[in-house]
């Protein structure tokens, strides 16, 4: 199968005062694409700092991360940039939905910046999808925080991206609100067939996946392949 995502002795080091601190210590993995993949590990193993790499938001220190066929490396950052715009999606913890514009802009804007003739529409079937088509024009504010989450997926999949990468994306609801986000994002990834990967405490969720990465101080303590695949 097409590798989407390949991550060849990734290590990344941040500097503290006279100190080097080693946050990611020779990672080495690959996702075929239409993968679920979960990453988990305590806090502080460097999930989201693998997560952020993956995406091309930071450079590693030593490694190569390929992301839909190019190498990060070779990539300034407007051309990185330019791939996630094109290529990926993202879901956050806080939701990250700007705070002035409704929900429908929330999601239509991303796709009127990429110059899509058909944002609003696009944005309104969307947003029907995730059963919010008469919220639309509600702000982040008016809307409970699983409605905000369900903006930020409908978000997410906006630009139809082959590879989304999803940082505790129930880390902020309640455990019903959770499962009713999570069930969303799997029936939508499903839908459009995008690679999925998932930093998660919840080993529920992870286990939902095709293949579990586990992380503990920096390095790889298994590589699994899940009983939902």
């Amino acid at each position: 199968m097409t590798k989407i995502l390949n991550v060849s002795k990734l290590t990344k080091r941040y500097s503290s005062g006279t100190k080097e601190l080693t946050v990611l210590d020779t990672i080495s993995f690959s996702i075929d694409a239409g993968d679920t993949f979960a990453i988990v590990g305590p806090s502080g193993s460097g999930k989201t700092t693998l997560l952020g790499l993956c995406a091309g938001l930071d450079r590693v220190s030593e490694g190569e991360i390929t992301l839909c066929g190019k190498p990060l490396s070779t990539l300034d950052e407007d051309g990185r940039a330019q791939l996630r715009n094109d290529k990926v999606g993202f879901i956050f913890q806080d939701f990250q939905l700007l705070p002035t514009l409704t929900a429908l802009e929330n999601v239509s804007v991303p796709l009127e910046l990429r110059g899509d003739a058909n944002a609003n529409q696009v944005a309104r079937e969307l947003l029907e999808k995730v059963g919010l088509a008469k919220r639309h024009d509600h702000y982040p504010t008016q809307l409970s925080g699983g409605e905000q989450q369900r903006v930020a997926l409908a978000r997410a999949f906006s630009n139809a991206p082959e590879i989304l990468f999803a940082d505790e994306p129930t880390g902020n609801l309640d455990e019903e609100t959770g499962e009713k986000v999570i069930k969303l994002l799997f029936d939508l990834n499903k839908e459009m067939g995008t690679t999925l990967v998932i930093v998660t405490h919840d080993l529920d969720l992870a286990a939902m996946n095709h293949k579990v990465l586990r992380l503990k101080g920096g390095k790889i303590v298994a590589n699994e392949t899940s009983v939902a695949s």
